[in-house]
C-alpha cells in the first residue's frame, strides 16, 4: 500500500470511528431521545425489518429482544459494514507483498513503413551480402506481418518500508473497526434492554391505572347508592364522578405511552411496527454486590471496546508515521515475463525479460518532513483522546456506581411507601364501612396508593437502568447484562 493510500485508510477509519463513537457510545443510558426518536437522527433507533406484520401475537422475552437487536439493528449493521470495508482495505494492502501474475495474449496484422523507420535501399544493399543468396534484388520498404503472442508476467515487491508500515496501519484500522462494532453491540444491548424495561414499566402503569379506575367506579357506585338512600349529599357523588373521569384520562394516557414505547422497541430490533407483541418478562429485581471504583475501572480497561478501539487508533497512526519515515529507505522490486510469439505462422519462439529495480530517494526532504509532521500530529491527537478516555471511563464508572446506589435506596423507600399507603387505604376503608368517614378520604387514600405504586414501578425501572449503565461502563453488558439486572 502506498503512503497516500495508507493515509486515506487512516482518514476513512477516523471518520468511521467518529461516527460510531459519537452516535453509539454517546447514547446516554436509558435516555429517551427526543419525542419521536428515529433512525434519521440516530441509526441505533432503526433496524432492518425482515418480515411483515401478521395477525399472530409475538411473545418476546428480554433475551429474544436483545438477540433480534444484535441481528437487525441499523447501528450494528453500519458498524459491521465499516469493518467489512476495512477488511477489504487490509486485503488490498496485503496484495503489495504477494506476487502479481498476469497472463496476456494478442494477435494482429501489422504493416510497417521501413523507410519511415530509417531503412533505405542503400542500407539494404549493405546487409545483402550477409544474407544467403545475396538477398532480394528489390527490397520492399512496405512490409506486412501477422503476429500472435502470449506472455505471462510476474512482479513482486521484495522490500518497501512504506508498504510494510502501510500494511500495519491497515491491520490496526481493521482491529479498530472490530472494536467499534463490538462497542456498537454494547450500545444496542443497553438501549434495547432499557426500552424493554421501559415498556414493562409502562405496562405496569396501565395496569395500575385500570385498577384505580375500577376502584373509582366502585366508589362512584357506592356514593350514588348512598345518595339515593339519603345518607350522603349530591356533592359526594359529583366528587366521585370527577375522580372516575380523571382516572379514565390517566388510563388513556398510559395506554398511549405504552403503545409508543412498544413501537420504538420494535423499530430497534427489526419487528414491523404494526406487529402485535407481548412482553413475557416481568420487571426483574436483584440486589447488586458492592463494587469499588477501582475494581470496576480495572474491569473497564480490560473489556471496554471503545477503549481498545482508540488504542488501535494510536497503533494505526503510529504505523502511518512509520510509513512516512520509511520513505527515505530504498525499495527493491522484481519484475519479469516469459512469452512465445509466431510471425506469419512461421513457427514459434520464446522470449523473456527479467529485471530488478532498486529505488533510492535522493532528495525529497521538504515533502517527507511535512508528511511526518502531519502524521505525528494525528498520532498526538489520538494519544490525547486515549488519555482523555481513560479519565472519562473513571468518571463514567463513578457516576454509574453512584446512580446504582441511589436508585437502590429509592427502591427501598418506594416499597416502604407502598406498604404504608396500602395500610392507610385499608384503615380508611374500615372507617368508611363503620360510618366514621365519607368516601372522600377513601378516594384520597386510593390516589395515595396509586402514586406510591407508580413510584415503585419507576424506581425499579431506574434501578435496572442504572445497573445496565454500570455494566456498560464496565464493558461487560453484552455477556453479563442478566447478572446485573437479575432474572
Amino acid at each position: 500500500m502506498a503512503v497516500s493510500e495508507a493515509h486515506q485508510v487512516a482518514t476513512r477509519r477516523a471518520a468511521v470511528f467518529f461516527l460510531i463513537f459519537a452516535l453509539g457510545a454517546g447514547i446516554p443510558a436509558g435516555a429517551q431521545m427526543g419525542n419521536n426518536p428515529t433512525s434519521a437522527s440516530n441509526p441505533f433507533f432503526g433496524s432492518v425489518t425482515l418480515e411483515p406484520a401478521n395477525d399472530e401475537l409475538l411473545k418476546l422475552t428480554l433475551d429474544d429482544a436483545i438477540r433480534r437487536g444484535l441481528e437487525n439493528n441499523l447501528g450494528v449493521r453500519e458498524a459491521a459494514s465499516a469493518q467489512q470495508a476495512l477488511q477489504g482495505e487490509r486485503n488490498e494492502a496485503m496484495q503489495q507483498f504477494l506476487p502479481t501474475i498476469t497472463l496476456t495474449g494478442s494477435t494482429g496484422i501489422f504493416e510497417h513503413d521501413l523507410a519511415a523507420l530509417g531503412f533505405k535501399p542503400s542500407l539494404a544493399a549493405v546487409f545483402s551480402p550477409q544474407v544467403p543468396g545475396g538477398g532480394p534484388a528489390n527490397f520492399p520498404l512496405i512490409t506486412r506481418d501477422a503476429l500472435t503472442e502470449g506472455q505471462i508476467h510476474f512482479s513482486q515487491t521484495l522490500f518497501s518500508g512504506p508498504v510494510i508500515a502501510g500494511y500495519k496501519a491497515a491491520g490496526a484500522a481493521e482491529r479498530s473497526a472490530y472494536y467499534a462494532r463490538r462497542s456498537a453491540e454494547g450500545d444496542v444491548v443497553q438501549e434495547v434492554a432499557t426500552e424493554y424495561l421501559r415498556a414493562i414499566a409502562a405496562a405496569s402503569d396501565v395496569n395500575n391505572a385500570k385498577a384505580l379506575l375500577a376502584e373509582d367506579q366502585l366508589a362512584l357506585d357506592q356514593a350514588s347508592a348512598a345518595h339515593q338512600a339519603g345518607t350522603v349529599p349530591k356533592l359526594d357523588v359529583l366528587r366521585a364522578q370527577v375522580e372516575w373521569q380523571t382516572q379514565q384520562q390517566a388510563v388513556i394516557a398510559a395506554e398511549n405511552d405504552l403503545d409508543k414505547d412498544l413501537i420504538l422497541l420494535k423499530r430497534e430490533i427489526g419487528i414491523a411496527p404494526g406487529q402485535k407483541i407481548l412482553l413475557t418478562d416481568q420487571a426483574p429485581y436483584s440486589e447488586l454486590a458492592l463494587q469499588t471504583p477501582a475494581e470496576v475501572r480495572a474491569e473497564a480497561y480490560a473489556n471496554r471496546q471503545d477503549y481498545q478501539n482508540v488504542q488501535n487508533q494510536v497503533a494505526e497512526y503510529r504505523a502511518l508515521r512509520s510509513a512516512y519515515r520509511s520513505e527515505r529507505f530504498p525499495s527493491l522490486s522484481f519484475r519479469g515475463y516469459y512469452g512465445v510469439s509466431t510471425v506469419n505462422g512461421a513457427g514459434t519462439h520464446g522470449n523473456f525479460a527479467v529485471f530488478g529495480t532498486l529505488s533510492v530517494p535522493i532528495f525529497r526532504e521538504a515533502e517527507l518532513r511535512g508528511n511526518v509532521a502531519a502524521a505525528q500530529a494525528e498520532l498526538n491527537a489520538a494519544q490525547s483522546r486515549l488519555a482523555d478516555l481513560r479519565e472519562q471511563i473513571d468518571e463514567q464508572v463513578r457516576d454509574a456506581l453512584l446512580d446504582t446506589a441511589a436508585a437502590g435506596k429509592l427502591v427501598d423507600v418506594a416499597r416502604s411507601n407502598v406498604d404504608l399507603a396500602r395500610q392507610a387505604l385499608s384503615d380508611e376503608a374500615d372507617r368508611v364501612k363503620a360510618g366514621v368517614d365519607d368516601n372522600l378520604p377513601l378516594v384520597t387514600a386510593q390516589a395515595t396508593l396509586a402514586a406510591a405504586q407508580n413510584s415503585l414501578v419507576n424506581s425499579l425501572f431506574q434501578y435496572n437502568v442504572a445497573k445496565l449503565g454500570l455494566a456498560r461502563a464496565a464493558g461487560v453488558i453484552e455477556t453479563e447484562y442478566r447478572d446485573y439486572i437479575g432474572r
